[in-house]
């Protein structure tokens, strides 16, 4: 790609990561354009894409369309949604797609492009736990795919504004770790907007290791309704969690992402974030599906491929599946 190739952005899933990134992509000079429904896109066509940090709100002017064929052709579609969404986002992407379309993945877990260019003996597994019958890779195909993950904690006000609380970070790569021209603009355009955008020699590696943080805490606080900190304080459910990081850790070393830390390090980094709700704990209290296949089915799965023992995930799993079942949220 040549210089100042994207101008074009389309956020899919104006949540409050997408409506985050949108707002700085939007600084940085691109047109911005949303695929909503619903309340969100009626408050977007009223009043703009908005984000509140610290005291100050700013909007932006975005197209906003339930259609993804009335927008078009993008340079850029970030897919900001949950994993559960992600299937009818395959289904109705195609419109914004063009021969040299990028497409940013924001989300959390493990993602359906995992093993593309990576991951030794086991490149180009195709993961059931997140794309079961491969429409999603069928329908996005990895050529066009930057991986992104994030560091940044945001919240919605209402429909279509987005509050920033804190963290400024996305971590780009490409599946393959090659440090393409196009990843590097596309890291200039969000450090041009003012946040953190390094180019990872291996996003899957970046990716991993925040799942390591993210696949117990959770499911735990989405069944139990607590906080992080008092997850962590309780020496039983600490002790719980420890045993399956250990689990996830001697996965991520067959596969070529070795973990150096003990859990222990990775819940004093989750102890300075202080008292929060996690994220499937809003998805649980809004009523909405939650996230555990790419959080825990996929490291059971990727278990099974392995060959380690996941007894601890296996227990996470079946009583976090179980709880969101009886909630109707899986």
């Amino acid at each position: 790609m040549t210089e100042k190739t994207i101008s074009k952005a389309c956020i899919y899933g104006a949540g409050a990561i997408g409506g985050w990134i949108g707002m700085a992509l939007a600084s940085s000079g691109c047109s911005i354009s949303v695929v909503a429904r619903g309340a969100t896109l009626e408050a977007l066509k009223a009043h703009g894409l908005r984000l509140q940090k610290g005291e100050a709100t700013t909007s932006i002017p975005v197209q906003a369309s339930a259609d993804p064929a009335e927008l078009g052709v993008q340079d850029l579609v970030v897919i900001a949604v949950k994993a559960p969404a992600l299937p009818e986002v395959a289904r109705r992407i195609a419109p914004l797609i063009g021969p040299d379309t990028l497409v940013l993945t924001a989300m959390n877990g493990v993602p359906w492009w995992f093993f593309e260019g990576f991951g030794g003996r086991w490149q180009g597994t195709r993961l059931k736990a997140v794309d079961p019958e491969g429409a999603i890779a069928q329908a996005i195909p990895a050529r066009h795919i930057i991986g992104c993950v994030v560091h940044a904690s945001c919240s919605l006000n209402g429909p279509g504004f987005v509050r920033h609380h804190f963290g400024n970070r996305l971590i780009l790569g490409e599946p393959s770790g090659e440090k393409t021209a196009r990843v590097q603009e596309l890291a200039a355009l969000l450090t041009q907007a003012g946040l953190e955008a390094p180019v990872s020699e291996q996003i899957q590696k970046d990716a991993w290791y925040k799942l390591w943080g993210n696949m117990t805490v959770n499911p735990v606080s989405a069944m139990t309704g607590a906080t992080t900190d008092l997850i962590l304080d309780d020496e039983l459910v600490r002790g719980f969690i420890s045993s399956v990081m250990l689990e996830a850790r001697e996965i991520g070393a067959r596969i070529g992402i070795p973990i150096a830390d003990q859990p222990e390090d990775r819940h004093q980094v989750t102890r300075k974030l202080g008292a929060f709700k996690s994220s499937m704990l809003q998805d649980v209290e809004a009523g909405k599906a939650v996230e555990l296949d790419a959080l825990v089915t996929v490291v059971k799965e990727l278990g099974t491929l392995t060959g380690v023992p996941t007894p601890f995930t296996d227990a996470l799993l079946g009583l976090a599946r179980l709880h969101a079942r009886v909630h109707g949220l899986y």
